[in-house]
């Protein structure tokens, strides 16, 4: 986002309006790549949807919200973490919110690499080989990513053109041209590809199995936390920003379930293809209404704003890391940054370890096998950082009772514990529910797929601890303009 025009904006007479934070909110957390995994749902993922709105992304906006104007200090999640439980949980906690990004890169790299490989493909092919293509998938997706790193290993103005326009064409505009086509289809008296027998919008519940992909709905409304930190850029934050907060989480509901409705409607859940089923749907559409000439086009604005994302993501989470890195967190290796700024080594060990991923593409039974696993290691991973923000935003409240709070989580006095409880409960359900194989996928061996999950939730939580652990004094590089403020109390030390 763009800090110096916001700063600006914070400066004049009127802040951040309610619309104008809401748009950003949508903004940060909507993609379109993972509605082909819910739109086998039929009717019943508006159930999942809604349900994940209240146990989670309403109590992540509300209690980050609060934290943030709590604790305006530079250092996001690790500031809260560490104030509420100390500077090893603080680290862990931006170090989650870092690897799992680093592990959803070559899930939406795959979805780049398949959008691609739909232009220039025969308008009247029901799926395209090549997007099936283990081996053209993970190069393409080498190529895509390299390509955003050596982006922006070149700066933040380099990436900022890239970026700018991306979300806009490559998000926005196709979800709009998707929801537009589902209700001139309904509207039509289509038929509809999707069970109407049963018109019940709360679905079984009592197959776990079934449940796993809608567990990754969670993940779909994470990154709230991000812009948590515009809270006092808002005119009245404690009566606009709920306001703000509940917009945003309308509008994001309304394009997800209209969005997974539209594909649902011309594509049978059974043939459903996760990596492949947005573009099918498009190409239903447009081949319904002679327009299939725009196939190649929608693909192509598919992959732009995969590209804007990328590049965006690549340098955010990493700078973070780095200005707590700093601080003695990380070893000197990886504090390391060129003579632009750019923190050079733990990009390129990020772009390692994405490497390292996509090359699970070669094992795997399938593109849409891998795709799954490394989307419900991420979500499992972030669903961890959530449960510490949880904590964190209701024993601070506890600690801290005299802190002012120019924003606080509506409700009065037991406000933050109730939305907090809320969002520990709703995270533990999907974190369990993110372990289990998906009985709508063929993922091979379930020992495989079990210990990929196990073994690397174990690896990446495990490796900051090792970190911290063998902490140094000479690791401590401050530099002018990233100094972090410290803990308003020793975090170490017990209450007394």
């Amino acid at each position: 986002m763009d800090k110096d025009s916001t700063a600006k904006t914070a400066g004049k007479s009127r802040g951040l309006g309610v619309f104008t934070l809401a748009v950003m909110n949508v903004a940060a957390v909507v993609s379109l790549r993972g509605l082909p995994s819910e739109a086998g749902y039929g009717l019943g993922s508006i159930f999942y949807y809604l349900f994940a709105a209240v146990v989670f992304l309403i109590p992540v906006a509300l209690i980050s919200a609060e934290l943030a104007a709590a604790f305006p200090q530079k250092g996001g999640v690790y500031r809260w973490v560490g104030e509420a439980l100390g500077p090893e949980a603080g680290f862990v906690a931006i170090w989650l919110q870092w690897i799992q990004n680093t592990i959803w890169f070559p899930t939406v790299l795959t979805f780049a690499a398949v959008s691609i490989a739909y232009i220039g493909a025969d308008p009247a092919a029901t799926e395209v080989p090549l997007a099936n293509n283990r081996i053209y998938v993970a190069a393409a997706c080498f190529v895509i990513y390299w390509c955003a790193t050596f982006i922006n290993l070149r700066g933040l103005s380099a990436s900022a053109k890239i970026s700018k326009y991306g979300g806009l064409v490559g998000t926005i505009i196709p979800a709009a041209f998707l929801i537009f086509f589902g209700i001139l289809w309904l509207a039509g008296g289509q038929p509809l590809a999707m069970d109407t027998s049963a018109l019940t919008f709360v679905p079984d519940l009592s197959q776990l199995n079934n449940l796993v992909l809608a567990s990754s709905i969670f993940l779909f409304f994470a990154g709230m936390e991000l812009s948590a930190v515009h809270v006092m850029e808002i005119d009245d934050p404690q009566r606009n920003y709920p306001r703000a907060i509940f917009a945003a989480a309308i509008l994001t509901v309304c394009i997800f379930v209209f969005g997974t409705l539209a594909i649902a409607f011309v594509l049978p859940a059974q043939s459903i293809n996760l990596t492949q089923g947005l573009l099918v749907a498009f190409d239903k559409y447009l081949t319904a209404y002679g327009l299939t000439a725009l196939t190649p086009l929608v693909a192509l604005m598919l992959v732009i704003g995969v590209l804007a994302g990328v590049s965006t993501w690549i340098g955010g989470p990493s700078k973070g890391l780095l200005a707590v890195g700093h601080h003695g967190f990380l070893p000197p290796f990886l504090q390391k940054t060129n003579d632009r700024g750019v923190q050079i080594n733990i990009l390129l060990v990020q772009g390692g370890i994405v490497t390292v991923l996509i090359l699970l593409f070669t094992f795997m039974p399938s593109v849409q096998a891998v795709y799954q696993i490394l989307g419900q290691l991420t979500a499992i991973l972030y669903l961890s950082m959530y449960f510490l923000l949880f904590l964190s935003g209701m024993k601070l409240r506890h600690m801290y009772p005299e802190l002012k709070r120019p924003f606080t989580v509506p409700g009065g006095k037991y406000g933050i514990y109730f939305w907090g409880l809320v969002g520990c409960i709703g995270a533990a359900m999907a974190f369990v529910l993110g372990f289990l194989p998906p009985a709508q996928i063929k993922v091979g061996s379930t020992a495989i797929w079990y210990s990929v999950l196990f073994c690397g939730y174990v690896l990446f939580v495990g490796l900051p601890l090792i970190i911290y652990a063998c902490r140094r004094p000479s690791w401590v590089m401050e530099r002018q303009g990233e100094e972090l403020a410290p803990f308003l109390r020793d975090p170490e030390q017990k209450k007394e």
